[in-house]
């Protein structure tokens, strides 16, 4: 898959030598030569970079690529470094002008976790060993991901402070330079100015791409870019989107979530046949429809709803759900996302997931209000930890006694003033060019995909922007690239979108 060539900058911790990354020559190494570490302590190196060269079939074409791994400093106002992020960058080797090269700036979410999610699973060069639904299976590792979008973009994978290889430069350095909706935001929009300048990617049409709390993040930093760094987008992907901060409590928060509790319940055929019979996508209007012009206005009305139109709604809730008529009543029709995992599949001995209810897993009794455990990640982290482990080492040649966090520790997370929706309508508005698109899940039942679709009427209440905001549902869970066909449509409509954001030449920003 690759030929080995490699840079090191082997910056000491205490000495953050800004150009010695730069400098370090590029040698050839022998298929069998041996490097040192990057860094042989799990100290940070603020500044380190290997290079390596590569090719893979991508969307029919046999691409050759480098890739970039090491990590960049945050600096702090009086220009010292107090982290060092790690960051994967990979650029087409045959593109002779980068002008016109769109890059995407990539993030995933937790919000304590790395990029590994997307970088090894849906965008990146390579994807994991795994069955065409998702589920591991051994020997672990990873191959060619013949639908990734560097066929028509270069890519950069972040880590954020405390996630996969990044690391503040010591323990005096405090947690809320970094750890907080808006504090994550102004420190990786600086971040991303250093990257940009670094790999004179100025001229390049830009792109952010985020998934779960990446995409408050992107959301966020949409705004941050354009505002502090004076850096303007061409579009911004939310991939299983978060409320952005969009206000949606009481009979809104628990009426939104029913189109998800349908979906979930039609692929686990839980419904009746009139209903199971039909396609998804062709079924889910019906309920959102429900939700919308019934639902909502009953449980808005509370205990002055009559017992006979509470029943009638009760009864329309069963049939589209899989839970009883009798218990959604017992809940004065808002039934809870723990209990609708507990509940649904209960008679048969199982839970259902809450990233990608498609999973099933096991409690020690049946009985309870919540599952012991979510069945999806445990499932991930089995195929997705050794992968990335080995991916970085072998491949990229990067190492590291540094561990890789999947998840870091970011608490306590600074939640207050999240205005991420509102930041991105306001970017939009400022940036005629700037064009968005969500990617959603139906089975996913943690950021589900219709409380997505509400977060885009919300975005934009005066219908001004909305030819410039598109939305795509897959029959899968919060991952969706993890089952093979999505991999396949996700990457397709990613790279459709890419090249539709792509100003005609010579055509202005204006309104």
């Amino acid at each position: 898959m690759r030929t080995k060539v490699f840079t090191l900058a082997l910056a000491c911790v205490c000495c953050f030598n800004i150009s010695y990354a730069q400098k370090a020559p590029v040698t050839k190494a022998e298929p069998t030569a041996k490097t040192e570490p990057v860094s042989p302590s799990r100290t940070i190196v603020p500044e380190s970079s290997v290079v390596t060269q590569h090719q893979a079939t991508i969307n029919g074409q046999r691409i050759a690529y480098k890739a970039t791994a090491g990590t960049l400093p945050v600096w702090d106002e009086e220009g010292k470094a107090i982290a060092g992020l790690f960051y994967t960058y990979y650029e087409r080797s045959d593109v002779q002008n980068r002008d016109s090269r769109p890059l995407v700036i990539s993030f995933n979410g937790g919000p304590g976790s790395a990029s590994v999610w997307m970088h090894i699973a849906y965008t990146g060069p390579v994807v994991l060993k795994i069955d065409d639904e998702g589920y591991p299976v051994q020997p672990y590792g990873y191959k060619e991901n013949p639908n990734s979008i560097l066929d028509v973009a270069d890519i950069i994978y972040i880590d954020p402070v405390n996630t996969g290889y990044s690391r503040p430069t010591n323990k005096d350095v405090p947690g809320t330079k970094f750890f907080g909706v808006n504090a994550d935001i102004k420190y990786l929009a600086e971040w991303i100015n250093t990257f940009v300048t670094r790999s004179n990617r100025w001229a390049s049409p830009k792109f952010l791409i985020g998934e779960s709390y990446g995409t408050t993040r992107v959301s966020g930093l949409a705004l941050e870019l354009q505002n502090s760094q004076w850096m303007y987008l061409n579009g911004v992907i939310l991939v299983s989107p978060t409320e952005l901060g969009i206000e949606r409590s009481g009979p809104v928060e628990a009426a939104l979530r029913w189109p998800y509790y349908a979906a979930t319940a039609w692929y686990h055929k839980a419904l009746p046949a009139d209903l199971q019979s039909k396609k998804l996508e062709a079924f889910l209007p019906e309920v959102e429809e429900f939700t919308i012009n019934e639902l909502l206005p009953a449980m808005a009305r509370g205990n002055f709803l009559t017992e006979q139109k509470k029943k009638e709604i009760a009864a329309k809730m069963a049939r589209y759900s899989g839970i009883s008529e009798k218990v959604i009543l017992q809940y004065n029709l808002d039934v809870s996302t723990n209990f609708f995992w507990k509940e649904l599949l209960r008679d048969k001995g199982f839970t259902v997931g809450r990233l990608d209810s498609r999973y099933k897993g096991i409690d020690k009794s049946d009985g309870g209000e919540r599952p012991d455990y979510n069945a999806e990640l445990t499932s991930w982290l089995h195929s997705f930890t050794p992968a990335i482990n080995m991916y970085l080492r072998n491949e990229l040649n990067y190492k590291t006694d540094l561990k890789y966090n999947m998840f870091g520790s970011v608490r306590p997370w600074d939640n207050s003033n999240d205005r991420t929706g509102e930041n991105l309508r306001q970017a939009m508005a400022q940036n005629p060019y700037l064009n968005v698109m969500v990617q959603s899940g139906y089975f996913d039942g943690a950021c589900d995909y219709f409380n997505a679709k509400y977060s885009m009427w919300q975005l934009d209440p005066g219908g001004r922007l909305k030819d410039r905001l598109s939305f795509e549902g897959y029959e899968s869970g919060h991952m969706m690239y993890l089952r093979k066909e999505d991999l396949a449509k996700g990457n397709r409509h990613i790279r459709e979108f890419i090249l539709k954001s792509l100003p005609k030449p010579g055509v202005p920003a204006k309104f």
